[in-house]
This record gives structure tokens, C-alpha cells and sequence, in this order.
């Protein structure tokens, strides 16, 4: 009898153990400190911003004045000065911790298809690419998320032929964030495809838009 108690007294550690491992790491997901870059960044700053707090560019990037200012913004609330925006201090700032998790699984889910899709081509040619997906989001031929674009049946040969699964090169991340933040270097294309490789006779017929680097891309 004093065997089940104490193994299940371990089996009720062990899982206590593993639940405060994940709130840990969903806690340092939504974590934004000095380092960091993104469209959530420039949320953070836009804010601090408008409470006077910040008055350095609005850039996306959380450098030391940032740092400086959120540092700030926290003593004033009676936060803990540490110069990070974490769940608490997003909150304070009016941004939803789950909306701010979101935006950085997009970034990272749209810069590996970039990475996979167009690695070694011209930065601008990355960020069309990365504007293609979110102008098929926003198409009713379309899935409506970039997860369910990328992963669309036939779409994208980079995620079944293991490319997706690559390192992501460091300009892939940039271009998603630029894609994201509305630059569109394609035209508004929903298509592209790089003529030496393609085996599609259909792509052909597509309306062509504009040529960056390898990849035509189309209506």
C-alpha cells in the first residue's frame, strides 16, 4: 500500500514538474527583451510611445533605448524593473500575450517557407515571396491563415520534399517581417514559380506581374 502511495506521489510530482516547465516556456515565448525585432516590438514602442515613454524611431527593434523605456514604463506601474516585456508588462501595455505569440509563430512559420522556397535569392525576391503567401490569405481561392496556405495540399513542394525542415537563413526572418508589415515587392501576385525548374504548363498561362531573380511571379 505504501508503494502506490509513493509512486503516486511521484507520477503527481512528475506531472506537476512538467506543468510548470510548460507555463515556463509559453511565459518566455511571451517574453520581448533587448535582442528582439518584429512587428511586436513596434507595438511595444508605438505604445510606450504614446504614454511618452519612448521617443527614440519606432523600428521594430528592442534595443537599449527601448530597454530604457520599458524600464521606466514599469517602475511607474509598479511593475517588476527589469526592462523586459513579459506577460504582465504586455498586458499593462494593452497587448494580448496571445495575439503577441501569434504574430511570432506567423514570422517564424512564413520565414522557413521563405528560407526553403527562394534561400539564395535577391532580399526583395525573398520578401515577394513572403507577400505571395499572405495575398493568398487574403484570396477566396485560398485558405484564410498562412498555415493553412503553406500547408495547402500540392502548394509548395518545399514542404514535402524536406527543404522545410532546413536551417532558416537569418534574411528569411527579416522578410517575413517585412512581408508582414505590408511590403509587396510581387505586385500583389498569388503566383510564382522559377521557369528552369517548372513542370507545370499551367503556370505558363498565368498573368506575369514581374520578374525578381530567378522567379516570375503572377495573377
Amino acid at each position: 500500500m505504501d508503494r502506490k502511495k509513493t509512486a503516486a506521489a511521484l507520477a503527481l510530482l512528475f506531472l506537476l514538474n512538467i506543468c510548470l516547465i510548460t507555463v515556463s516556456q509559453r511565459a518566455e515565448a511571451a517574453s520581448y527583451r533587448q535582442g528582439s525585432s518584429g512587428s511586436v516590438v513596434t507595438q511595444i514602442q508605438k505604445k510606450l510611445a504614446a504614454e511618452g515613454y519612448y521617443k527614440a524611431a519606432i523600428d521594430g527593434i528592442y534595443g537599449s533605448r527601448t530597454a530604457a523605456a520599458v524600464r521606466s514604463y514599469q517602475r511607474d506601474r509598479g511593475l517588476k524593473v527589469d526592462g523586459i516585456c513579459g506577460p504582465e508588462t504586455l498586458g499593462a501595455l494593452g497587448i494580448s500575450v496571445k495575439a503577441a505569440s501569434s504574430t511570432e509563430n506567423n514570422v517564424n512559420l512564413l520565414a522557413r517557407l521563405i528560407s526553403a522556397e527562394a534561400r539564395g535569392e535577391p532580399y526583395v525576391g525573398q520578401v515577394a515571396v513572403g507577400a505571395v503567401v499572405l495575398n493568398r490569405v487574403e484570396h477566396p481561392s485560398f485558405p484564410n491563415t498562412i498555415s493553412g496556405v503553406i500547408y495547402q495540399s500540392g502548394a509548395f513542394t518545399c514542404v514535402t520534399d524536406g527543404q522545410f525542415q532546413q536551417p532558416v537563413a537569418e534574411s528569411a526572418y527579416r522578410a517575413a517581417r517585412d512581408a508582414l508589415n505590408g511590403w509587396d515587392p510581387s505586385g500583389g501576385a498569388i503566383y510564382y514559380f522559377n521557369p528552369a525548374t517548372a513542370t507545370s504548363k499551367w503556370i505558363w498561362s498565368r498573368p506575369l506581374i514581374v520578374t525578381i531573380g530567378k522567379h516570375r511571379f503572377c495573377a
